[in-house]
């Protein structure tokens, strides 16, 4: 199973490459710009066929892909017929969309991952279901004279109730719980059904302090299990997922130089891995084979986990690929509006076009950042291998 795991991670990784330059070169073709390659992987050629002007096919190094667009540097020699197809000469709203389709692509297959998690498999979340009722509310192993009884039991809440409202209104437990916590010490009414038996009671939550903040709870424990969501909730459990996910890869980004240190540590002086730290693509195929291996998951929860790590990556890569720095698709585009901006400004001051900006010159800039993502890909590479994240599933 681990290895299907992994088998899995591989495809799923090569799908979402492959549809990233996919998008890079169907607005190409879109625009009439040439392509000419079309590879998944890196290295020697494994197999390939012709159709039309593009060449399509496999590389021996499956980590990563390439679409070739003719004339991405004003440098390269072309053909009369290729000159007035270049890349370079097109208008900047157009390069803008060839160099952004990849990234839009990869956030429209993590949406599209997600929806199918949330609508299709189901997310793991709390149930109604009372498993367990406190006697009171304590910090301690067992209740004192002084402990206060907990609300749920001396409203008469008991084990195999579902609380299935709350003030009058049908709602999710998600939804019932933000009540609760926000009401400390406010009396509401909950809606409990017993053996299909609905009736409605009233508590006072209990006033708790957690990280400073004020929360009301009422001692009750409920079952977790997988919910599918109808097609309303589905819509907007996937934007809430999806914008996590921005947020995550966001914070994840701007943090990533501090946790080069740290991971240092971890990789080659016995620091313990941090589980919220920096992983590789070793580590992430290692998570899908642990996911996969793992007794304490059902099927559907191994697919779960699954889809979510295929969807994060999705919109981490997405994100990643935007930095405008080069070589990635953002410094590109960065580049393309200079351009704009250098040329409105010489038609503004009446004189000629500066033309493109030949990207080869900004070489050493590449080459920089290219060894920077090279030496951080090795690092954690030898993280992943030496020092590997455990999931403890």
């Amino acid at each position: 199973m681990g290895i299907l795991g992994v088998v899995a991670f591989v495809v799923g990784l090569l799908f979402s490459v492959m549809v990233h330059e996919w998008g890079h070169y169907i607005t190409a073709v879109k625009f009439r710009m040439k392509v000419t390659e079309f590879f998944l992987g890196f290295g020697q050629r494994i197999w390939s066929f012709q159709r039309g002007e593009t060449e399509f096919g496999l590389k021996a190094i499956p980590a990563g892909g390439y679409c070739k667009i003719v004339g991405m540097s004003p440098q390269e020699e072309l053909s009369e017929d290729d000159h007035a197809r270049a890349f370079y000469k097109a208008p900047v709203l157009k390069k803008l969309i060839v160099l952004g389709s990849g990234a839009f692509l990869h956030f429209v297959l993590g949406v599209l991952f997600i929806a199918l998690l949330v609508g299709g498999v189901g997310l793991n979340q709390s149930l109604p279901n009372v498993e367990s009722v406190v006697p009171c509310i304590t910090t301690s192993e067992k209740c004192t004279a002084t402990d206060p009884i907990s609300p749920a039991q001396l409203a008469g809440i008991k084990v195999g109730d579902e609380i299935v409202g709350v003030n009058g209104n049908k709602a999710n437990w998600n939804d019932i719980v933000k009540v609760i916590r926000a009401n400390a010490n406010r009396e509401i009414s909950l809606i409990v059904s017993t053996n299909s038996e609905e009736r409605t009671i009233t508590v006072t939550p209990h006033e708790i302090t957690v990280d400073g903040k004020s929360w009301g709870i009422i001692g009750v424990q409920t079952a977790t299990g997988m919910v599918r969501e109808n097609l309303p909730n589905t819509v907007i459990r996937t934007a809430q997922v999806t914008t996590f996910f921005f947020k995550g890869s966001l914070q994840a980004l701007v943090s990533l130089p501090t946790k080069i240190p740290s991971l240092v540590r971890q990789t080659f002086f016995g620091e313990q891995r941090d589980s919220n730290g920096l992983v590789g693509i070793v580590g992430v195929a290692r998570a899908s084979a642990q996911t996969a291996n793992s007794g304490a998951l059902s099927l559907r929860e191994k697919i779960a986990t699954f889809l979510l790590i295929i969807a994060s990556l999705n919109i981490f890569v997405g994100i990643f690929n935007l930095i405008p720095i080069l070589p990635l698709d953002g410094g590109h585009m960065a580049v393309a509006v200079v351009e704009a901006i250098r040329r409105r400004i010489a038609r503004a001051q009446g004189k000629p076009d500066p033309g493109p900006i030949d990207v080869e010159k900004l070489t050493p800039i590449t080459l920089v950042v290219f060894v920077g993502l090279s030496a951080l890909t090795l690092l954690l590479l030898a993280a992943d291998i030496f020092n590997p994240i455990d999931l403890n599933l």
